[in-house]
């Protein structure tokens, strides 16, 4: 009865995912790979691959975002690596705390963040306006800290907002190696440096791959940050710039169709090459790591150390929050004049009132499909024998590896064909909102409903079964209590981030009345007056949501939330 059950939900959730995630990626090769033959059909080409390798502007955009991925991975790595292993292996004071506030960066999208650090970090920002006010700089070549080209404003951007996804994958990895090993190797003369670089780095390999496999893929897509910071010469700004010449220019499917290759490569990558090592993989370690006291100076140190990291990380917090408040703000260490008028202009704003509803509603009913779809998937994969189940657990893993931008491409794509009933007489695309949202962040929710049950004692359903409840029953009355907080977690983070799309919302809500609260926020920025300010204020209500939503996710499954964010 189960393998029946299983192989129906696998048949159904395999022909779900074929349509709204396979079939848009499919179609998008589609296009760049083929060309009307001249005698009403259509041929396989080569030319419009040639067309962007052969144009140094679309070289250049590829290029730069490759950089921008790899710059970006590195300096999170940097980051994120030093903090995991420190609270890994030491205890100092405020540890609990500083290790939750650590994670801040994620309660801010960044292309919001990207306007706070133009105002900080600025030619005119307050950074300036502090060492021209203390004669540390000359007030008339004032330095331009994000530099000319952006581009190391992008990858500051990114590496502060993603570092704690790998500091997450990072300590969860070291949570699951067995301490003997280290202290077999310290018992043979081991140095601490020989000991991490010969038995703790390649332990942790797969945990650091695959958080790292999803910042490279994360930075080099990254829409939002290049616009606000008006870096054009990046592909997914090439690529949203010819949105609006679909019909007569291939060249944004090729650019995507490459950006994909790319991204699918860095998942195999992680899959085949480290995703097979048992080690960094193991369950569950034999012994728990005997953590150290660090006292005095030392612990005060690393107390100050996490301090200063997040001092250095929440700039494009306190650059939006200090915005949002700002009468009169150029040229000075803090804003002339403040005020909370912006706060009421934005939440009475015809543009902001509808994107708030119009985020509810997206995000509520992507969050609904994905409990349903990922409880049925865990079961399946946890609870059944059924032949290929480790292979529907991967398949459901490939949202973290697709970009946003190519699949929202690809819906935008067929939107004017296949999709066009789900957009109804008005072209309203709330539907296809919902359901891009649902697939990209499935993967939270499978993660969190395969650990809840991994975790829980199959023997309790069995008894239930033995008794004579159905298996709808057991799985109701037993199954899923047992796996509440993590199932509320990833729920929670699926709905967060929902909210807080960038992408999607940029590409696929063309039309006012549509635009979800991220899309409002990216109109706003443009606007003459205060438009910049009434931004930043629903910056500030979207960093308390999304603050609140991590912080109840991290509270119900602590440090297991960065296996949500795994390859």
């Amino acid at each position: 009865m189960n393998n029946k059950l299983a192989i129906i939900i696998t048949v159904i959730v395999t022909l779900f995912f074929g349509v709204f995630f396979i079939y848009p990626v499919v179609d998008i090769l589609k296009e760049a790979f083929t060309a009307d033959d001249g005698v009403g059909g259509t041929s396989f080409t080569w030319d419009y691959m040639f067309t962007v390798f052969g144009n140094p502007i679309y070289l250049e955009g590829l290029w730069n975002a490759f950089a921008i991925g790899v710059m970006s991975t590195i300096v999170t790595f940097l980051i994120a690596l030093p903090l995991a292993l420190a609270a890994y292996r030491w205890v100092f004071p405020g540890k609990k705390w500083l290790s939750v506030l650590i994670l801040a960066p994620l309660v801010l999208p960044p292309f919001v963040g990207a306007v706070g650090v133009k105002h900080i970090l600025g030619v005119e920002g307050a950074l300036n306006a502090f060492l021209i006010d203390f004669m540390l700089m000359d007030a008339n070549s004032p330095t331009d800290w994000l530099g000319k080209s952006k581009f190391w404003g992008v990858v500051l951007m990114n590496a502060l907002h993603l570092y704690p996804i790998l500091f997450m994958n990072v300590l969860a990895a070291l949570h699951k190696l067995d301490p003997a090993m280290e202290q077999a190797a310290q018992n043979l003369g081991a140095s601490p440096w020989k000991r991490f670089r010969k038995i703790t780095m390649p332990l942790c390999m797969p945990g650091i791959f695959a958080g790292a496999a999803i910042v490279f893929i994360w930075s080099f897509t990254e829409l939002g940050v290049p616009l606000v910071f008006e870096y054009s010469r990046v592909a997914p700004v090439q690529i949203y710039e010819g949105i609006t010449d679909l019909t007569g220019n291939p060249t944004p499917y090729a650019l995507v169709s490459i950006m994909l290759v790319i991204s699918l490569g860095v998942f195999l990558v992680s899959k085949l090459v480290l995703g097979k090592n048992a080690l960094g993989y193991s369950g569950r370690a034999k012994a728990r790591y005997a953590e150290k006291t660090l006292s005095g100076l030392w612990g005060w140190g690393m107390s100050t150390a996490f301090i200063l990291v997040f001092a250095i990380a929440a700039i494009p917090h306190f650059g939006v929050i200090f915005l949002s408040v700002s009468g009169d703000w150029y040229g000075t260490i803090l804003p002339e004049s403040m005020t909370l008028a912006h706060y009421g202009d934005g939440l009475g704003h015809s543009v902001v009132v509808g994107s708030i509803r119009n985020s509810l509603l997206y995000s509520f009913g992507a969050t609904a499909v994905n409990v349903v779809l990922g409880l049925a998937i865990a079961w399946v994969i946890v609870r059944s024998t059924v032949w290929g189940r480790s292979v529907l657990d991967a398949l459901m893993m490939l949202p973290l590896a697709v970009p946003g931008l190519v699949l929202a491409f690809g819906y935008l794509s067929l939107s004017d064909g296949v999709f066009s009933p789900l957009m109804g007489a008005t072209g309203d695309p709330m539907v296809l909102l919902i359901l891009v949202y649902a697939i990209r962040r499935l993967p939270f929710i499978v993660r969190a409903a395969v650990a809840g049950l991994q975790l829980s004692d199959p023997v309790l359903e069995e008894t239930a079964r033995t008794m004579g409840a159905s298996p709808g029953r057991t799985f109701m009355r037993i199954g899923l209590p047992l796996i509440g907080s993590s199932l509320s977690a990833g729920a929670i983070l699926a709905f967060a981030f929902s909210m807080l799309e960038v992408t999607d919302s940029l590409i696929l809500a063309q039309q006012t009345e549509h635009y979800p609260i991220t899309k409002a926020i990216y109109v706003l920025l443009s606007m003459l007056g205060n438009g910049q300010e009434v931004a930043a204020s629903l910056g500030v209500w979207a960093m308390t949501f999304l603050g609140i939503s991590i912080g109840a996710a991290f509270v119900l499954v602590g440090r297991k939330c960065g296996g949500m964010f795994r390859l």
